[in-house]
């Protein structure tokens, strides 16, 4: 078996964000007991790092504004977002917390050890669904990193109900709205996703269009950008919505003229009748 490419130590301090400790990332298996950082490893780390650096302005802005703020991070993982989020936002206030949501049961357990382990005592997990976990009376910002599937559509769905501040996304396999068009025969637009890789490719670009019309439709102010360079993750796209009103009619009318000609509904959709 071929050895994993293993960075420099030179270059390892590059990929740092201030303030962030080559402890932790040794806690997360990010970096090995010895301090080196696989390309993998260093992948994950990028990703994780930028995507922390794009919430900061969102962060800042709810610690400017409330006493307490409540984050919840959905389809968790490994919880690497949670823990280095916390490190470097949460551990210096004097309040706020990180709800973590997961659904499989040894990660969960592994992820309150570690936080245990070190003294994040405002950071917790949850072993469950997304979609059918206890959030908090008031959420401030919703995460999710590469859930996948749907289970986007469930972060985005929490976020709404719950009138987060702030809801963060980074898309994974999205897969459902493949599936709809498949069973379209508009002659007009058949076309754009006869075949399979069309298919894939369109209807993951439509899923995305289609989430950020809805989120604006339900009053969020809605950015799409790059994640990082796409030699690092073809799952690249991130979603950043600021809650700024509670409707907004010409994104609906923009939705439902999108979705008139395709001709399908999905999850979102339904959930909140559009």
């Amino acid at each position: 078996m071929k050895a994993r490419k293993k960075v420099e130590a030179s270059e390892i301090s590059r990929e740092l964000l201030p303030e962030q400790s080559p402890a932790l990332l040794k806690e997360l298996h990010l970096l090995t007991r010895d301090g080196d950082l696989n390309a993998d490893a260093r992948r994950k780390l990028k990703q994780v790092n930028h995507l922390c650096t794009l919430l900061k302005p969102a962060l800042d802005d709810l610690f400017s504004r409330y006493e307490s703020v409540q984050m919840v991070d959905v389809g968790a993982g490994k919880a690497y977002l949670g823990f280095i989020l916390y490190e470097l936002y949460f551990k210096s206030q004097e309040s706020g917390h990180i709800l973590s949501i997961e659904n499989r049961a040894d990660l969960v357990e592994k992820g309150s050890a570690m936080a245990g382990k070190l003294s994040y005592n405002r950071m917790k997990f949850i072993n469950s669904t997304i979609t059918d976990a206890p959030l908090p009376e008031r959420v401030h910002l919703v995460t999710a990193l590469h859930a996948c599937d749907t289970a986007t559509d469930d972060a985005l769905i929490a976020g709404i109900t719950a009138k987060a501040d702030y809801i963060a996304v980074v898309p994974c396999c999205q897969a459902e709205v493949a599936q709809l068009l498949k069973a379209q025969k508009t002659p007009a637009w058949q076309e754009l996703w006869r075949h399979g890789i069309h298919r894939r490719e369109f209807g993951s670009h439509i899923t995305n269009v289609i989430r950020a019309l809805v989120l604006e439709s339900l009053g969020y102010q809605v950015s799409v950008t790059e994640l990082v360079g796409w030699e690092h993750s073809l799952k690249n796209e991130f979603i950043l919505a600021k809650r700024v009103q509670n409707e907004n009619k010409m994104a609906l009318g923009r939705l439902k003229e999108l979705l008139t000609p395709l001709n399908i509904q999905p999850k979102l959709i339904t959930h909140f009748k559009l």
